[in-house]
């Protein structure tokens, strides 16, 4: 038998997170934070997105950071170098104190009191020379410092909260940023409700602004080639702030940076083409039977034709809202079919609410020690904030491959990889619209051969590629591919910024 929730409940349930979405829109951000007891539906919302915070094992204290209105923010403007205490040991042939390691907040000119928070790890490499790259966490509404302790950053975090070195750390080849964005995540912060974002042109603008702002204090790295990566949610935030960053290039505004590529890891980039490739990607992994797949597939014509009413405009924010209820279906009805299955790694089982614990990095970094050390004074560390998740809410359904074409045809390199063990931003439906995507070189990308991409002699993944546009699926990999296989995650990313991560670079065919 078919075992899910019925469509009907499932629309009621995410009918009511758009409607705590309308309430994030229109009422004061600090009384949505003490949701009356008769707002039943609002309640739920930030119960369930509470639920998917958990999922990391992760608590925040506090839903937002919105800072007290005359709050000192005095001493926390300028960037200054830090040493993390409890680092175990030094990085071979160096110590900490040789290495650039920064922190601090840029004020956001055009918001009303927004600080954006960052950490920037000068290259281990060659300081002066390398690239700089940025990294975005998603969510929406996750702190880059998932990332930093538990994926690519310089250190690992251990269980008795001490540092240990990454050696396959992105820093290793690249001076590397790791932003705290939307405002109100992370370290971010601000004293008013209107700098809550809630759309990718907000978004866009603001990391615009905190990039203007970095090449403005760092005036020795403009020359520099410059990519934005990023995972997840971030799969719409790059392209948004890629879009941007070109558009001031076109237009000399500001600051000319030299962006040479945008790197989208397990992404939600284009809903309308993977929410439909949802059951195909569960009936190849065997997470439901052909009887389960004819089932749901009936819900896929409506889905696929109220996202493509999401788009910018009048009635914008409703459409997507639409959008949203007729299509989470799609995803929750198999994962009730497939049980207790992770749905980050498919091969991974959540025991209760836990799927990953990522719990040290809100203990660690909300230590006295740490903050001293980063000059935030009494600004609390959100992991995962759940009020800018649920105001993004509007934004989750829009389609932002929409960006990218006019990026290709300047020769702006995209590299877009994915775990095969994913399930939320698998694979199938990651290679589906970048297959779909109408640009100059789209029939010759769709003709290239996959090639094997080898890593240390052994086949760590399948590559496509034709001029400035790679696809990877990485193997043995679910959503966080930089954790899951660090050493290939490593190799990708210095062969894309060299320019072989292409067929040509790659060591042999793979045979069909």
């Amino acid at each position: 038998m078919w075992k899910f929730f019925s469509l009907i409940t499932l629309f009621l349930i995410f009918t009511s997170t758009c409607y705590a979405t309308r309430i994030t829109a229109t009422t004061g951000l600090h009384e949505k934070l003490h949701l009356s007891s008769s707002n039943a539906n609002a309640k739920f919302a930030k119960s369930n997105v509470g639920k998917l915070i958990r999922q990391l094992n992760l608590f925040p204290k506090i839903d937002v950071n919105i800072a007290p209105v005359g709050h000192d923010y005095s001493s926390k403007i300028v960037e200054r170098r830090f040493r993390f205490p409890r680092v175990v040991s030094e990085p071979l042939g160096t110590s900490v104190e040789d290495l650039g390691h920064h922190a601090g907040y840029y004020r956001l000119p055009n918001t009303k009191s927004a600080r954006m928070f960052y950490f920037f790890f000068e290259s281990r490499r060659n300081r002066t020379d390398d690239p700089i790259v940025v990294w975005l966490t998603g969510g929406p509404g996750c702190g880059s410092e998932l990332a930093l302790f538990y994926e690519n950053g310089p250190f690992h975090l251990t269980s008795n909260l001490s540092l240990a070195w990454n050696d396959y750390g992105w820093d290793k080849i690249s001076n590397i940023i790791f932003v705290d964005q939307p405002t109100g995540t992370g370290f971010s912060y601000t004293h008013d409700d209107d700098d809550i974002r809630n759309n990718e042109e907000q978004v866009g603008n603001d990391l615009y602004d905190f990039i203007q702002a970095f090449f403005a204090a760092h005036p020795q790295y403009v020359k520099n080639d410059f990519y934005i990566t990023g995972e997840s949610y971030a799969g719409h935030y790059v392209p948004a702030f890629a879009s941007r960053i070109h558009q001031g290039n076109k237009e000399s505004q500001g600051i000319h940076i030299n962006l040479k590529g945008l790197g989208i890891g397990n992404g939600l980039t284009h809903p309308g083409i993977q929410y439909k490739a949802y059951p195909d990607y569960a009936l190849q992994m065997k997470l439901i039977e052909q009887s389960d797949y004819d089932e749901i597939k009936k819900s896929v014509p409506a889905c696929e034709e109220a996202a493509k009413q999401c788009v910018p405009g009048p009635h914008g924010e409703e459409s997507c809202e639409s959008s949203h209820s007729l299509c989470n279906p799609l995803f929750y009805s198999i994962l009730n079919i497939a049980g207790d299955i992770n749905y980050y790694d498919i091969r991974k089982q959540c025991e209760g609410d836990m799927c990953y614990d990522f719990s040290g990095v809100e203990d660690f970094l909300n230590k006295d020690s740490v903050r001293k050390a980063l000059g935030v004074g009494d600004i609390r560390f959100v992991s995962c904030s759940a009020i800018v998740h649920m105001t993004m809410m509007g934004d989750w359904m829009r389609n932002l491959e929409v960006v990218i074409p006019p990026l290709l045809e300047d020769g702006i390199k995209l590299l877009v990889y994915a775990g095969e063990y994913d399930f939320i931003c698998n694979w199938l439906g990651n290679s589906r619209w970048v297959q779909a995507m109408e640009w100059s070189g789209q029939k010759q990308y769709g003709a290239s051969p996959s090639v094997k991409f080898m890593v240390d002699g052994k086949e760590a993944g399948a590559l496509n590629s034709y001029g400035p546009l790679s696809f990877l699926k990485v193997y043995n990999a679910g959503h966080m591919v930089p954790m899951d296989q660090p050493e290939a995650s490593l190799e990708m990313l210095q062969r894309w910024i060299e320019g072989n991560l292409t067929a040509a670079g790659a060591v042999e065919m793979l045979r069909s």
